[in-house]
């Protein structure tokens, strides 16, 4: 990949403040906010974690190069979902219809969860429920999640659905912004959005370098947020201002995951260039965020980042002129849960609420990146 001459497609710039609010709610002002909050989130993992020294034990790996991969990867522990082991304890080759069992019905558990958790989080109901939107990439359903989401939880029948499937890591916050102009367009009624990710269920073993570097990273989790313009139910969490996305089509081939011929099943791809692809270009997606807004980036007080690894973190970082501190949630969720994928950032935002630092009037910032290669971005402000 050329890291010099990358080209740009720059999507939406996507203000709430455009979006259009229905005629016949115009009256309710005094009740509504006229943009979208988080009131809620949840999160949930796997029921078992283990240390990466745990997994190479497991999967019997002793080549030096890939044991310094896992072992220097910043990452502690991981919640994954184990393939079953044969009479003598070696882990036993999964088939892709294995696989795709197991992000079903792994999906669906820790979905359910994290969407209750969310709405306890968000002292509402399920009956509450009025928009669901569903994100994953570890696995393929028709009907989607979402459908059996509403079987399982008996969400209302007239629930509007949405599944967001392939976009990879930087999902969560495209699919937010579908649920927040959502929320927007339907003043007091409540929206969820879920991430859920089995990144059990799209795993490749080979021994091969491609193989370790994905193997080392990804694990298991789901994580969902409640959004509504109601004001008393979103009292103390953040409102949406902005969203703003970039494709950086030149490196479309350097995140991926596709078909692999000689194992039978999909399998995922990283370039090694993608830390160096996005630290060249985030800062470029902040400007486009804040343009307009009369906001400097001094002015943000927290960073919400997608764990996507500990050379991804440290580009942007540098890049952006962020600090250690700055970027503490990011670090820690990918230290205690490794990269999971689309739903990595509202496991950093989880940290900050949980931290009980925030202050009315704070602004913060979401990022999330992944294939296209693509950068999103989201303006808060509580």
């Amino acid at each position: 990949m050329n890291r010099s001459n990358t080209t740009y497609l720059e999507t939406m710039d996507t203000s709430l403040d455009s979006l259009c609010v229905p005629d016949e709610c115009q009256n309710q002002a005094p009740l509504f906010n006229s943009r979208p909050i988080i009131c809620g989130i949840g999160t949930a993992t796997s029921p078992f974690s283990y240390s990466q020294g745990e997994l190479l034990e497991f999967f019997r790996v002793k080549d030096r190069r890939v044991r310094s991969l896992f072992l220097n990867s910043a990452i502690e522990r991981r919640y994954l979902t184990l393939p079953p082991v044969d009479g003598d304890g070696c882990p036993l080759l999964e088939t892709q219809g294995e696989l795709l069992n197991k992000h079903r019905n792994c999906s669906l558990e820790l979905g359910a969860r994290a969407i209750r958790t969310c709405l306890e989080n968000a002292r509402v109901s399920v009956a509450d429920i009025s928009y669901l939107c569903c994100t994953t990439t570890t696995g393929f359903l028709t009907p989607g999640l979402t459908a059996f989401f509403c079987r399982d939880l008996k969400l209302r029948e007239d629930c509007v659905r949405l599944d967001v499937v392939g976009m990879g890591c930087n999902a969560g916050l495209n699919a937010l912004s579908a649920t927040a102009a959502w929320a927007h367009a339907n003043p007091g009624k409540l929206a969820v959005m879920l991430c859920v990710e089995t990144c059990s269920a799209a795993y490749v073993f080979d021994g091969t370098m491609r193989t370790a570097v994905v193997n080392s990273l990804f694990g298991d989790g789901a994580a969902a947020v409640a959004v509504t313009t109601k004001r008393e139910m979103g009292s103390t969490g953040p409102e949406i201002q902005k969203f703003s996305s970039l494709i950086i089509t030149e490196a479309i081939e350097a995140m991926r995951f596709d078909w692999d011929d000689s194992h039978g099943k999909f399998s995922f791809f990283l370039d090694p260039d993608i830390p160096y692809v996005i630290g060249a270009n985030v800062e470029k997606t902040i400007t486009t965020l804040l343009r307009g807004t009369g906001i400097r980036q001094s002015e943000i007080a927290h960073w919400v980042v997608h764990s996507g690894g500990k050379k991804v973190i440290d580009a942007l970082r540098v890049n952006l002129g962020l600090s250690a501190y700055d970027l503490r949630h990011t670090t820690g969720v990918l230290r205690d849960y490794g990269n999971l994928s689309s739903g990595s950032f509202l496991f950093s935002y989880q940290r900050l609420i949980d931290e009980d630092k925030v202050t009315s009037g704070d602004y913060g910032i979401m990022i999330s990146m992944g294939p296209g290669s693509t950068i999103e971005s989201a303006l808060i402000k509580w």
